[in-house]
């Protein structure tokens, strides 16, 4: 996976194992501790879904149409409980968890893993994890605005009054969700677990409070409810689809987070806790609109005893900013593993914690998600507007990891192509339906996610295609290291004290910054390392398989350096383990040498010229190659080139 080589010779990399205590962590955890954790970090988008739901559903089963409230009641709890039982449960907890990349889980780690699957066909799978990746920047932009939305929006029960201030009380929230980033999570994460415990008992009690208002709702525990109510109203089945599908958004979640809890823990906390939790609730608030039809309106706040309601408020809106924090986090986690799979250009990453690597923010993806959410809350207003734009991308998302896990359940897991569909095919059918359902939203909301989606898949394309268009230009110019070595030796330079090190994408050719050295300084050090960094297509690379070493001769030596695409690159680290092999390194009397390309659009590049200068434009905000692979200031030495792509 040679990524961003021809803008700044080098292969993308991660962060290094070194120091990341965060496998180590898990394993010597306990049980309930990594299960206490799931539930706080987890399930916060899931869990939040009982405040709008429920409502949404009832309120377009019953617009202008004949259908009764006993019927929509148990056809709609039906539909939630068994999206809940069969997308949920089925398709993430018991088939999706089990596919994963040295414990790492995500729509890129099954683009990781179908690419290493096949043999032909590679390109499309990577096209079809830029797609899955593109949609889920579109649901981490639209859920902290929907769901701090629903839970400000209890205040109107309590003061009608503040009805006004609840997209100003919003934005504030919001702003200070996003401002604190930059201090870390630590310790704010702590509170998750905690919190989201109370959370789904409140939801569990709430629910049982309820249900003996109308015992019939449990009814709804036979799909023919569902199916019965989807067949008798064809009409308006799809728009119902459309509300139900939000009880299992964030349930992408659960295999995104695989790497930080294990599979056992994240099982357990579903099947033990939060999915009764929240099916006690679904079925509390729909008995309570059976016995009392005025409660359609809001259900869940309506299922609050009144003394009771200003402290709920609170809760929920806590409980909501741990859903937004969630998937804030993950829009972190996926734009670094896109950038060491080269689909985005490098970004300034600041780590928050000393002892855990997982802990990290990116100030530019921070400062554009809080630009389009205080964007959306303002553009829509309220949950019920916003839950338009909802499910989009959350459902094409998913449509995209249910087609390469068929890929990988195919071929990595050497099944028949027949049994792979078999197992598949039923959970991508509510997938597509539930997608189909939300795309007849697209005029009043629906294509917001849907131009989110697009400028990044814009976006990360014309990365891909220009880095690799620029590398084939610049390997018409090279010299093969070899030939450069025998040359040396048959006409040394000038020889200097230390150790210099030249990164490049191709350890077979001679990298720009060594030759513009030796062109313009006329001096070669005593010891000179060809450095190359790769991506391997695993999470993690342990110590033991960080560097390989060749001697060339003897003042020259090629290394290779592999990181894997959840970590971040840190040279000096690396080349500190080449101690251990005999190679002495002393980052005190070593300079690194990078080439910084000026890129010039070409008249014939292979991509029209708005995207050249896309293209050129990325390059240009690509964050420094000295802080990306944090490598000291003071010991590097860029050379400049001018380029044309």
């Amino acid at each position: 996976m040679q990524k961003d080589a021809a803008l700044s010779e080098r292969d993308s990399a991660g962060v290094i194992a070194d120091g990341d205590d965060s496998e180590g962590h898990s394993r010597s955890a306990s049980f309930p501790i990594l299960m206490l954790g799931a539930v706080g970090v987890v399930f916060g988008d899931i869990g939040t879904s009982p405040l709008y739901a429920m409502r949404e559903a009832i309120a377009v089963a019953t617009a202008g149409s004949a259908v009764t409230l006993r019927e929509t009641v148990l056809g709609v709890i039906s539909l939630i409980l068994w999206s809940l039982i069969l997308v949920v449960t089925c398709k993430y907890v018991l088939v999706l968890l089990r596919a994963d990349n040295n414990g790492e889980g995500g729509t890129l780690t099954l683009v990781a893993l179908a690419q290493r699957s096949v043999r032909k066909g590679r390109m499309a799978v990577l096209m079809l994890g830029v797609v899955g990746a593109a949609l889920f920047y579109g649901d981490a932009v639209i859920t902290p605005a929907i769901s701090v939305l629903s839970a400000v929006e209890g205040v109107k029960l309590t003061t009608p009054e503040l009805d006004p201030y609840v997209v100003p009380i919003t934005i504030v929230i919001l702003f200070a969700l996003f401002a604190v980033q930059s201090r870390g999570t630590g310790k704010v994460a702590a509170l998750f677990g905690p919190i989201m415990v109370l959370w789904f008992l409140s939801l569990a009690g709430l629910g049982l409070l309820h249900i003996a208002d109308a015992p019939e709702v449990f009814r709804a525990v036979n799909p023919f409810y569902g199916i019965a109510f989807l067949a008798h109203h064809p009409g308006i089945a799809l728009f119902i689809l459309g509300a139900v599908c939000l009880s299992v958004t964030g349930a992408e979640a659960l295999y995104a987070d695989l790497g930080h809890f294990g599979r056992g823990p994240i099982r357990a906390a579903w099947l033990i806790f939060v999915f009764p939790a929240l099916v006690l609730n679904y079925f509390g608030q729909g008995a309570l609109v059976l016995s009392d039809p005025s409660a359609a309106d809001n259900p869940f706040y309506r299922m609050v005893p009144a003394p009771l309601l200003v402290p709920f408020i609170c809760l929920a809106t806590l409980a909501t900013i741990i859903a937004s924090q969630a998937v804030i986090t993950g829009a972190f986690s996926l734009t670094r593993q896109a950038i060491q799979l080269g689909l985005l250009p490098r970004m300034l990453i600041r780590f928050t914690s000393a002892s855990h690597s997982g802990q990290f923010y990116i100030p530019r993806v921070n400062s554009l998600l809080l630009i389009g959410v205080l964007v959306l809350v303002v553009m829509f207003g309220t949950s019920s507007a916003l839950s338009h734009a909802y499910g989009i991308s959350v459902f094409g998302a998913m449509v995209v990891d249910g087609i390469l896990a068929v890929i990988f359940i195919w071929k990595g897991w050497r099944w028949s192509f027949i049994a792979a569909i078999a197992l598949m095919a039923p959970f991508l059918t509510i997938d597509i339906a539930f997608l189909s359902a939300n795309l007849l939203k697209l005029f009043s909301g629906g294509y917001v996610p849907l131009m989110m989606a697009a400028v990044l898949i814009l976006i990360m394309w014309t990365w891909v295609r220009g880095s690799a268009i620029l590398f084939a230009k610049t390997r018409k110019t090279d010299v093969p290291l070899s030939e450069l070595i025998g040359m040396l030796e048959k006409s040394p330079p000038h020889r200097v004290k230390g150790t210099a090190v030249f990164l490049t994408s191709d350890p077979d050719t001679a990298p720009s910054s060594l030759l513009h050295n030796l062109k313009h300084n006329k001096v070669l050090h005593e010891k000179n390392v060809v450095l190359t960094v790769r991506t391997a297509d695993t999470p993690r690379v342990s110590n033991g398989e960080r560097v390989a070493v060749e001697h060339l001769t003897d003042s020259f030596w090629r290394i290779e350096m592999k990181f894997g695409y959840m970590e971040m690159p840190n040279v000096p680290r690396g080349l500190a383990i080449l101690r251990k092999l005999g190679f002495k390194f002393d980052i005190m009397s070593t300079s690194f040498f990078l080439s910084r390309r000026s890129i010039r659009p070409a008249s014939q590049s292979g991509m029209p010229l708005w995207q050249d200068k896309l293209f050129i434009a990325l390059a240009r905000n690509a964050s420094d190659a000295t802080d990306f692979f944090q490598i000291p200031t003071g010991r590097v030495v860029e050379v400049g080139t001018q380029v044309s792509v």
